[in-house]
């Protein structure tokens, strides 16, 4: 027996120790979602990140190592609103993990968490990248960064009951620093209420929103459509009657429209990161908006 106890400790310690390791595994369909999840989990989440900041969140391939990815994780946390539907119900498909099924606990949409806005009145497919949900770039607002994290938190406890205290716990700090930094960055982005912008794609209703930009002009004749020669000189045209301050484009775009409207109207164009590692500055969802106000700022000055 003597020999047979410092084994059975082992085991038992190894056993203790697996328990202390365990993490849940989540799949974040956004940079956003990974880094918010890491904020709520810490070293008890493991997180894949299907996209970076610099890729189309529409049009994403569901390559071998994403699917493999997908199989083995344990939530999976997207935007929801129809932003990943060219790709997120193949590649859940083609993973074969009931547990991240739509309606499934595993699966979770961030953007059932906000109030949407652009809904539109009518369906089209002629209409371009139309959502029927409403607009899914929620994640540029931070307010709504905010009204995620609590939800995804109870989702992760849910899931991970064992660590519920972490995430509890980790969820009031994180919301606690992240109303701070939203006040502050009121303060600081004060200055933009009331700015005119044009905009190349859609996908900048909710930050202004928060900010009070207002939207002159779209560079995209249609939604996800690249714009015309024809359509540019369009906006060129009316840029006279209502002229703006900035062109604004998401990190990942194609710069060519807006770098064509900017030639010709001296006006700055604003890269914006859009999500966490949209550029360098972006490193975390706190840096994302500290950057994101400072580019702001700096054109509209």
């Amino acid at each position: 027996m003597k020999r047979l106890i410092p084994i059975a400790s082992t085991v038992l310690l190894a056993l203790g120790m697996q328990t202390a390791r365990a993490d849940i595994k989540v799949l974040a369909c956004e940079p956003e979602w990974g880094a918010l999840v890491k904020e709520l989990a810490g070293d008890k989440a493991s997180v894949y990140v299907a996209t970076t900041g610099l890729q189309d969140p529409h049009r994403i391939e569901a390559r071998p190592s994403l699917v493999a990815a997908a199989r083995n994780t344990q939530l999976a946390v997207c935007t929801g609103a129809e932003l990943e539907v060219g790709w997120l119900p193949l590649l859940i498909r083609q993973s074969g993990n009931s547990a991240i099924q739509p309606g499934k606990p595993g699966n979770f949409e961030a953007a059932a968490y906000v109030r949407k806005l652009e809904i539109p009145d009518r369906l089209d497919r002629a209409d371009g990248d139309v959502h029927a949900a409403g607009n899914p770039h929620i994640q540029t607002d931070p307010r709504n960064i905010a009204l995620v994290a609590e939800p995804l938190a109870r989702r992760l406890a849910e899931l991970d009951p064992a660590n519920a205290s972490v995430y509890q716990a980790r969820s009031a700090d994180f919301l606690a620093r992240w109303k701070a930094a939203i006040q502050r960055w009121d303060k600081e982005a004060a200055p933009l209420r009331g700015v005119p912008v044009v905009v190349q794609h859609k996908a900048f209703p909710y930050l202004q929103q928060w900010l009070g930009l207002v939207e002159v002009a779209v560079l995209e004749p249609k939604p996800g459509v690249e714009p015309t020669s024809a359509h540019l000189s369009a906006v060129l045209a009316g840029l006279q009657a209502r002229p703006a301050k900035m062109i604004l484009r998401a990190a990942y775009n194609d710069g060519r429209g807006a770098e064509w409207l900017a030639e010709r109207t001296k006006l700055p164009v604003v890269v914006l990161p859009f999500t966490v590692g949209g550029n360098e500055q972006a490193k975390d969802l706190f840096s994302l908006f500290d950057d994101t106000i400072q580019r702001l700022l700096k054109a509209a000055r």
